[in-house]
């Protein structure tokens, strides 16, 4: 047979990636587009909020990590399996024991937004593992764009060791090129073998893993603006550079450096531009997500 008898050179859509890339513009507009994105621009960090988004991410990773090893030989998955240079469920668990302490298992909340996230990884991996490709597309490859700039944010922001520790999920330790391992990740994708309706399904699956993040984190803002009005704080408030609490006022097993601070980085900004801080962490994880729909341009 030759090249142009081969039945990808019949496929009415570009290669996989490209058509990803494509397939998933509108909502990465959207992304940009929320008050998350702008607020994040601000740098306006609340270190318990970053916690929440942790632990949900944690939730994520464990039900995509399984499926994808129930997956790896499967011809839709594995020409992309590399669990030792992406996997990131290890690196979570580190920084929750970092942040909550050695009981942080029995800690952690699973909201519902973060639970119908998990239920679709698992209906996919069970039952439609030709898709399970985009859900791996949209966390990996946007957590590996944003992992060293989110990193740094989070470091300084937070007032985090120079050393790393609550920081591991950001951190790739196997992939040496970031540029390099996506370029040919994406190599590895576009060799996948399926015809043009599968594809289909998976670009309209990857649409759907975007906003199922999106989700999440809207619910995660939702639960601390709930939280904020219950206590008396006030939604609105003026960003500035808090000391950290010390040690001797703190309870439980939890580092005590990390309870209950807040940290503005943009203590120059007006009140009337300035909104709640706990948006600023939300908005750098759901970066991550949508540098997925930035690292091909």
């Amino acid at each position: 047979m030759t090249a142009s008898q081969s039945p990808r050179s019949h496929s009415a859509l570009p290669d996989l990636s490209e058509a990803l890339k494509e397939a998933t513009k509108e909502v990465h507009q959207q992304a940009e587009d929320t008050e998350f994105m702008r607020n994040f621009q601000k740098g306006q960090v609340s270190l318990d909020e970053f916690k929440l988004v942790m632990s949900s991410l944690y939730f994520v990773y464990d039900a995509l990590e399984e499926e994808i090893e129930r997956n790896k030989t499967h011809p839709g998955y594995a020409p992309v399996y590399f669990p030792v240079e992406l996997h990131r469920k290890a690196a979570l668990e580190r920084d929750l024991e970092y942040f909550y302490g050695p009981q942080w298992r029995q800690e952690i909340p699973c909201p519902k937004a973060t639970r119908k996230y998990v239920d679709r990884l698992h209906q996919v991996g069970q039952h439609e593992p030709d898709l399970l490709v985009a859900h791996a597309y949209t966390r990996y490859l946007g957590d590996l764009s944003g992992g060293q700039v989110l990193k740094k944010i989070a470091q300084k922001a937070l007032q985090l060791p120079t050393s790393g520790e609550g920081l591991a999920f950001f951190t790739f330790d196997g992939v040496s090129s970031a540029t390099k391992f996506k370029q040919m990740y994406r190599a590895r994708m576009d060799a996948i073998e399926m015809d043009d309706s599968t594809k289909g399904k998976v670009l309209e699956e990857a649409k759907t893993a975007f906003l199922l993040n999106v989700g999440v984190f809207e619910e995660l803002q939702e639960m601390v603006s709930n939280s904020a009005k219950k206590n008396g704080r006030p939604i609105q408030e003026e960003p500035e550079l808090h000391k950290r609490i010390p040690s001797g006022i703190s309870n439980g097993s939890r580092p005590a450096a990390y309870r209950n601070e807040k940290i503005g980085m943009s203590s120059h900004e007006s009140t009337s531009d300035t909104s709640p801080l706990h948006w600023g962490v939300l908005a750098a994880i759901l970066l991550v997500v949508a540098a997925v729909c930035m690292y091909a341009i």
